[in-house]
């Protein structure tokens, strides 16, 4: 089961995110993840996850315009970007032309015409680094549906193949990013969350 013993885990509710699922996943780890989008108890929590599901442009103004991107960065405990959340976590991103929040020190592509896109489906993690996948073995499959990719940099924890090897998952000090969804993998995917709850 995940650990939190009375902590707090809240998921930033910014408009723009598949949040029932990542609720659910940690329901099932027996942890209870509260929707927020106040400062103070954002601040205050001892786990965060930053989701996303949608458009860069129009998601980076939704936190802009809730001060949101101020205060992420900031944060000093450990956050999880999540698929389109991890991407906003980047330097730059060619959807939308958006500016992104600067944590990893990398920009987000489009997948070339070469390929079928979104990649959507599952598809394997390997070269994996950091506790976050801590017992999990190389070339696992992960849940993924994505047209846009992060480039590898210093920061990359995971890697996985689509017509381009390309950054899965990052890492830089607390925050954390994935681009597949934990919270739609299964055991494996449960059991990343997990660890995040025991960083």
């Amino acid at each position: 089961m995940g650990k939190l013993d009375g902590a707090s885990l809240i998921i930033i509710n910014y408009g723009a995110g598949n949040i029932k699922s990542i609720q659910f996943a940690f329901k099932r780890l027996g942890v209870d993840a509260v929707l927020s989008d106040d400062p103070e108890e954002i601040r205050a929590a001892d786990k965060i996850i930053f989701p996303g599901v949608g458009e860069a442009s129009s998601a980076m103004k939704m936190l802009q315009e809730s001060g949101l991107d101020k205060l992420i960065p900031t944060l000093k405990q450990p956050v999880l970007g999540i698929c389109l959340g991890m991407q906003l976590l980047c330097r730059y991103t060619e959807e939308g032309d958006t500016k992104g929040l600067g944590i990893f020190q990398t920009d987000v592509k489009r997948f070339s015409n070469d390929v079928k896109v979104p990649q959507m489906g599952w598809n394997v993690i390997k070269d994996l680094k950091s506790d976050l996948f801590k017992g999990i073995k190389e070339s696992e499959y992960m849940y993924l549906v994505h047209s846009y990719y992060a480039e590898h940099c210093n920061e990359t924890i995971a890697k996985t193949d689509y017509g381009i090897n390309y950054a899965s998952a990052l890492q830089h000090e607390n925050f954390y990013g994935v681009q597949f969804h934990p919270e739609k993998s299964g055991i494996i995917g449960s059991k990343i969350l997990e660890n995040f709850l025991n960083l």
